[in-house]
């Protein structure tokens, strides 16, 4: 018989938890350093959509590198569930605390989020040891 906590043992739920976390961590620090560009650098408010999208991508693949590192397996999977529903938190807050409207945008940060996610689970399945 196999002992219980290695029959019991599941890393995917809680790798996509480790992995929300790091996202939204990235997502903290890049929206730091947008603002502070902003306010004491020559950037435009007009290029600042293409700048929170490459945040976002940027989050994306952070978290999916997680949990994909937490998960040990099928990174691809698990970056890619990652990375989808970090963009629907993040279009879903949008939606109720702003009035954004779901439109093009959202399904390219949709897009972008997906795919920044699953290939950061795949390099996060990796680099594990």
């Amino acid at each position: 018989m196999e002992p219980i906590r290695t029959v019991t043992r599941s890393g995917g739920r809680l790798s996509l938890l480790y992995g929300l976390f790091a996202a939204i961590l990235w997502l903290g620090a890049g929206a730091l350093l947008l603002s502070l560009l902003l306010r004491y650098s020559g950037l435009n408010e007009t290029s600042l959509p293409t700048l929170a999208l490459a945040t976002h991508g940027v989050s994306a693949l952070a978290g999916g590198f997680t949990a994909g590192r937490r998960a040990g397996q099928k990174g691809w999977h698990i970056g890619l569930l990652l990375g989808a529903l970090y963009a629907l938190i993040v279009l879903a807050i949008g939606f109720l605390a702003a009035d954004a409207p779901i439109g093009p945008e959202s399904l390219a940060l949709l897009a972008t989020a997906a795919g920044a996610g699953t290939v950061g689970g795949m390099f996060g399945v990796g680099t594990r040891r």
